[in-house]
């Protein structure tokens, strides 16, 4: 696919990607590798690479709260990637809508949003724990 070798990947072989719903809320930011892209584009769900499992993921594989891919998006620099998405559940692992659920306010962190699920009844012993 020609539109892969447009991208900047970094020395790790990871760029980074911004989710945004079709409503135009961040929902949540990640990486992908050259293989994740592509396998973002065959399956139409966005897949991420993680860092900390190293390994391709499918985001919403365990929780099903998955991202229907609308449009992919190549910032001018071409090492950022925006990817529109219709999501079919929150975006974030501790429950929330979007992972920015948290306003500067003051000088303080704000929580400004419904936690939508709680993760230990949805995710695995790695995922609670981190979610904590």
């Amino acid at each position: 696919m020609p539109a892969v070798e447009e991208i900047k990947f970094d020395a790790n072989g990871l760029v980074p990607a911004v989710l945004i719903d079709v409503g135009g809320n961040v929902l949540m930011a990640a990486y992908m590798t050259r293989e994740a892209f592509l396998k973002t584009i065959e399956t139409g769900y966005a897949v991420f690479y993680s860092r900390s499992r190293k390994k391709l993921w499918l985001k919403g594989e365990e929780s099903g709260n998955k991202m229907k891919v609308k449009e992919i998006f190549l910032d001018c620099d071409g090492d950022t990637l925006a990817i529109k998405v219709e999501p079919k559940g929150p975006a974030c692992h501790k429950g929330y809508k979007s992972c920015f659920y948290r306003k500067l306010v003051k000088g303080n962190w704000k929580i400004i949003m419904k936690k939508e699920f709680e993760p230990g009844k949805v995710y695995g012993k790695y995922l609670q724990e981190e979610a904590k």
